[in-house]
């Protein structure tokens, strides 16, 4: 088993959740998260004062899979969340050593 965790834009998040549901992914955790990386922020204006905003609001998608569907939703989540700007995201993908399916107790890849 793997886990994926793929920071995006915001905006990209239904696109992204629409291609995962068609592809079969049933479960998955969604947060709003703030980061910056090469984008560094940006610089806005406010009654006349200029202010940098240094962390700038993302998606933040996590799915624990098989390790045979790892590499085909990696590539669906880049296709879909890229849009060829700076500030597209990261994906970072980690072993999960087990999962446990608290309501019933399965572990393993029966768990997912």
């Amino acid at each position: 088993m793997q886990k994926i965790e793929a920071v995006i834009r915001s905006s990209k998040l239904e696109e992204v959740k629409e291609a995962l549901n068609e592809y079969g992914i049933q479960g998955m955790t969604v947060s709003q998260v703030m980061g910056c990386g090469k984008q560094k922020g940006r610089v806005s204006v406010y009654r006349g004062q200029e202010y940098t905003i240094n962390l700038l609001p993302k998606i933040k998608l996590e799915i624990v899979l098989r390790d045979h569907q790892v590499d085909e939703v990696v590539e669906l989540i880049a296709k879909v969340a890229r849009t060829g700007e700076v500030g597209d995201g990261k994906i970072f993908i980690y072993p999960v050593a087990n999962a446990i399916r608290i309501r019933t107790g399965e572990s393993g890849n029966e768990a997912l």
